[in-house]
């Protein structure tokens, strides 16, 4: 008897959600950021939602909500109505990293989310301030070895992939830098760029504009190959730290529960937005590779595989905050 009521219960659901998916959108969509204007999350986030609103007949307003290394966003977009309403541009360090660092997590990153699409995927530039008299990695190395403790590293927060990439970068070279943590990449960047700080593991959306200013001296890349738009810059691997990658994702999470009907219409819509000339043209131009769109599924399987692969990163860099 109970697996008729359920089957009855599922046939009339099932218009119900066709429905729903077929009004949406019929007003403005929330897209949060979990960090202050200027970083790497907000700058993908702005990249891609022109077009988006354009594809959906509905604006898709950001709200920046920092803090916790956007963690406080990640709550709040989890506790939202699963209505396509409010979507979170996520972070790998949000909703891959900070299981295995925060032990008082207040959401769930596999069961509180519905993966809607991988948006970017980027890697991290070794950046210096420009007084710093050192040109490579190798002179990197060398000059903070013989300086222990004296250089520091800026980062959008504590879990943040800039702070992981340091961390790793620290572990497998020998050297001893001092992590500072900020609110966001936006203020950890300027303070680079005052000189408060020496050196940052940033990534490439991010520290692109100041590289080509001339305000930071880049050093080298942490992807796997030379990027199409910065041949002259080495991998990290080239200039002399074997085994060193990092990239940072940023995908669209909406709150699980949220109708497959308009999961799938997002990722339908993202993927056509970040695939027009515009928007692919503005995410090459910082690095990030605007091809990585993908389903639901695949970005579900992506995040349960940093999940773990993450958590033995920091495992075994013995890190962990309060």
């Amino acid at each position: 008897m109970k697996t008729i009521w359920m089957a009855v219960l599922t046939a009339l659901a099932l218009p119900w959600g066709n429905a729903q998916s077929q009004a949406y959108p019929n007003k403005p969509i929330r897209m949060v950021v979990g960090f202050p204007p200027g970083g790497g999350t907000d700058v993908v986030a702005r990249i891609i939602t022109p077009k988006l609103s354009e594809n959906l007949g509905q604006p898709v307003v950001i709200e920046n909500r920092p803090g916790a290394t956007g963690t406080v966003a990640a709550a709040a977009v989890a506790k939202s109505p699963a209505d396509g309403y409010t979507i979170m541009m996520g972070h790998v360090s949000v909703n891959a990293i900070a299981p295995s660092l925060f032990p008082n997590l207040p959401y769930d990153v596999i069961k509180d989310f519905a993966p809607v699409t991988l948006a970017a995927s980027v890697p991290h530039f070794i950046v210096v301030h420009p007084s710093l008299p050192v040109t490579s990695i190798r002179e990197l190395i060398a000059y903070a070895k013989a300086r222990p403790g004296k250089l520091s590293f800026p980062s959008a927060g504590n879990g943040s992939t800039p702070h992981l990439s340091g961390e790793m970068f620290k572990s497998m070279t020998g050297i001893d830098l001092v992590h500072v943590p900020h609110k966001g990449t936006g203020q950890s960047i300027q303070d680079l760029l005052a000189g408060q700080h020496q050196v940052a593991f940033d990534t490439v959306p991010a520290s692109t504009p100041y590289v080509r200013s001339g305000r930071m001296r880049v050093l080298a890349v942490s992807s796997a190959k030379r990027l199409a738009d910065s041949p002259e810059v080495p991998t990290v691997e080239e200039a002399g730290v074997p085994g060193y990658q990092i990239n940072t994702w940023y995908g669209v999470f909406a709150p699980a529960g949220t109708p497959e009907a308009i999961v799938h219409r997002l990722h339908a819509e993202i993927a056509k937005a970040m695939h027009s000339p515009e928007t692919r043209s503005r995410l090459t131009e910082l690095g990030a590779d605007g091809t990585e769109t993908r389903s639901p599924e695949e970005f579900a399987a992506i995040v349960r595989a940093d999940t773990t692969r993450y958590a033995k990163i920091i495992r075994d860099a013995g890190l962990k905050m309060d």
